[in-house]
Order: structure tokens, then C-alpha cells, then sequence
């Protein structure tokens, strides 16, 4: 791929690249200089300041940004700032071979959560339902109720796992009404796992004509053995949809791109719902992402020692952590999340929203390791520590 640059890699970063030793033993986030170009009014300057100043551990993000080689190729890509139709790296193809499928059979859209809201265009009109358990990622949810759909949602288990049986059960039930069921793997909030038999379970258990939406934005951070893509059933022919981000390892989410994988008949089904609003840097970036494999590696590493890490240390305070499977993990800590999140942010951190009803559990995204530290300086600020180990429930 060809990164020749037509503009000043300065005026892209800003002065970021000298921070671009970013992933080594002692990770730090990019940290753009202001652009001496820019004359912002002096709010918004105070409010970029507040911002920058702040730890972010409230949107599950990748803190450390694209790697090298992506900016790169987003920086030669704004040639193209002005044009339609313009060369587009083939990110559509590079996405289909990463992913071992034909190109029809993946469909772009702004970031994930457009393709969550395609699926629901798509398979919601007429008063359809979609069935799935709650707390998961609620967009979903919220956005069916929006297009005045319905939703029904089942509780976690004891253990924060999804049942798979209860789901069956309430598809089965509630058929002719079905849209599609949701099933966020591993789950956002709770950061748990179904396996791949169980996927396989709901897939052989609910009627064959029920698409299921399957989020897999948290894939590559899993480490679960029983833990398996669902790409495989699509391959197969059923009518699944996967759907995965930049927006995570990648460390693209404001670029926004994201990909939904299905079969053709599916993906045409799709197609008429979806915007196209995906722009010319992102696709030369995702491209340079997927080849760069060593950055891929690099960040989760990291992200998953960080994680662990953090667990340990508040496990040997007494607060109950749930086993995570993604670059954040949710806590118990007998508080309502709102009173928490203005303690924390009182104190320069930002920490994860309420998810009903699990009111009393605080998420937490994995940030660089001087943003744990500083969450861990404000928790202990906030919180004493208990002489026996925290119930996870609450």
C-alpha cells in the first residue's frame, strides 16, 4: 500500500509522532500539541483543556490511538479530503480476507453501532420484536423502541452470564413477533463470555428463519478457550450477523467504521438501510490497521496485564470484580454509579454510566497505565478498603 504524503505529517499529528514509542513497557496515550493554526474562542479552548486533562475510562476505547502505519496511510488518504469515488485502499476486500469471506458478504457501515441500527431497519418494521438480556449494549435496545419496535429483555444469570435456555424459551414464545435476537459476545457491560457451544445451543434451538445479531465489538480481547468467533455460521449459511469494530483494539473510534459479516441474501437485505457516510481516511487507516499485526498484539497485551492487574488490586480490597473477557471489567460497590461517577470525576477520572438494573456496579474501560494509576489513586480516595471480599450482586 502506498503512504507517499501529500500533506505535512505535522499538520496531521499535530507533533504526535514523538510520542509514538506509545506501546512499549511503560505505554503512554498520544497527546496531540494545539495547532498553532487553530483560533478557537477561549471556551472551547478551556473545554479541549478540561478534556485533554481528564483520565477516560467511560467508553471501553483503545487509549493509545492508531499505530504508525495507520496514520500514515490516514495522512496520505487526505489527498482524497475533496473528491467522490475516489481510491479507497480496497478496505473492502482487505476486511472480507482478514475475515476468510467473500466480499459480499460484508457490508461498511459508520462504526458498529450504525450496523446495530441497520439490523434493526432492516428486521424491526411492523411492530417486531427483538429478544436479548439486559444490561447489554442498550443501544440496541433503545433504538427499537425509537422506530416504535419492541424489546424483550431476559436478566443475567447469577453469574452474569446470558442464558442461552431463557432465550430460546422466549423466542419460541414470542415467534411470529420476532425480528432478531440480540447477543452481544462477550457482553458490554458485564465483560462475560458465551461459549461457542452455547452459541451453537441458540442457533439449533430457536426456529431456523430468526436472524440473531451477534456484537462481537470485544472479540480480540478474549482469551476464553470455549470462546469462538461466530464468522463460521455465517460460512454456513444461517442467518446470522456478525458485527465487529475499529473502534476497540484499533484505537479508531472517533474515525468510526465497523462491519457487519452475513450472508449475501442478508447483506442486500441490509444494504438499502445503510448510509455509506464512512470516510476516505478511515478506510486507508483500516486497511494499514489489519496489516499491522505487531500493534494489534501490542495493544492488547497490555490492555489485558492492565486489566488483571487492576482486578487483583481491588479484589485485595475487598470489592468483588466480575471475570472479564475485554478491555474493561465491572465492579460492585454498594453505590449508585451516578453518586460514583461525580466522585471520580471530582477528581480527574471519568468512569463508566449506570446500567439498569445493575445500579450499584461501577464499569471501568482499561485506560494507559498512568490513567489505572490515577483511577486507582482516586478509588482508594473514595472507597475504604473492606477486610473480606465485596458481593458482586447489588
Amino acid at each position: 500500500m502506498a503512504t507517499k504524503q501529500s500533506v505535512s505529517r505535522r499538520g496531521f499529528l499535530g507533533g504526535a509522532a514523538a510520542s509514538l514509542g506509545y506501546l512499549g513497557i511503560n505505554p503512554t496515550p498520544l497527546r496531540a500539541e494545539r495547532s498553532r493554526a487553530w483560533r478557537g474562542s477561549a471556551f472551547l479552548e478551556q473545554e479541549s483543556d478540561e478534556y485533554d486533562a481528564m483520565a477516560k475510562l467511560n467508553f471501553n476505547e483503545n487509549p493509545y490511538g492508531p499505530s504508525e502505519p495507520v496514520l500514515e496511510a490516514m495522512t496520505m488518504a487526505f489527498k482524497y479530503s475533496m473528491r467522490y469515488g475516489y481510491p479507497d485502499g480496497g478496505v473492502l476486500s482487505a476486511i472480507a480476507e482478514h475475515h476468510g469471506v467473500p466480499q459480499e458478504n460484508v457490508m461498511l457501515g459508520a462504526g458498529s453501532g450504525e450496523i446495530l441500527e441497520v439490523v434493526g431497519l432492516t428486521y424491526l418494521e411492523h411492530g417486531k420484536k427483538v429478544v436479548g438480556v439486559e444490561p447489554s449494549y442498550g443501544a440496541v435496545y433503545r433504538h427499537a423502541s425509537g422506530i416504535d419496535a419492541e424489546a424483550i429483555t431476559l436478566p443475567l444469570m447469577d453469574d452474569y452470564r446470558q442464558s442461552i435456555p431463557a432465550l430460546i424459551d422466549a423466542t419460541k414464545k414470542h415467534y411470529r413477533d420476532v425480528g432478531f435476537v440480540y447477543l452481544c459476545n462477550p457482553n458490554n457491560p458485564t465483560g462475560r463470555t458465551v461459549s461457542a457451544a452455547e452459541v451453537q445451543q441458540l442457533l439449533d434451538g430457536i426456529p431456523e428463519d430468526v436472524p440473531v445479531l451477534i456484537d462481537e465489538a470485544y472479540h480480540h480481547f478474549v482469551e476464553d478457550p470455549e470462546y469462538a468467533t461466530s464468522i463460521p455460521h455465517v460460512l454456513e449459511g444461517r442467518p446470522v450477523i456478525v458485527t465487529r469494530t475499529f473502534s476497540k483494539l484499533f484505537g479508531m473510534a472517533a474515525m468510526r467504521l465497523g462491519f457487519a459479516i452475513a450472508t449475501p441474501e442478508i447483506i442486500e437485505k441490509m444494504r438499502p438501510y445503510s448510509t455509506g457516510s464512512i470516510n476516505a481516511l478511515v478506510k486507508w487507516g483500516a486497511v494499514a490497521a489489519l496489516q499491522d499485526t505487531e500493534a494489534q498484539e501490542r495493544v492488547r497485551r497490555v490492555t489485558l496485564e492492565l486489566r488483571k492487574q487492576t482486578a487483583a488490586e481491588l479484589e485485595s480490597m475487598g470489592y468483588g470484580v466480575i471475570p472479564s473477557e475485554t478491555n474493561f471489567f465491572m465492579m460492585h460497590t454498594g453505590r449508585h454509579v451516578r453518586e460514583v461517577q461525580q466522585d471520580f470525576r471530582a477528581r480527574g477520572v471519568r468512569v463508566g454510566r449506570a446500567f439498569p438494573p445493575m445500579l450499584n456496579h461501577l464499569r471501568v474501560s482499561i485506560g494507559t497505565e498512568d490513567e489505572m494509576r490515577r483511577f486507582m489513586v482516586a478509588f482508594k480516595d473514595i472507597f475504604p478498603a473492606r477486610t473480606t471480599a465485596g458481593s458482586t450482586r447489588g
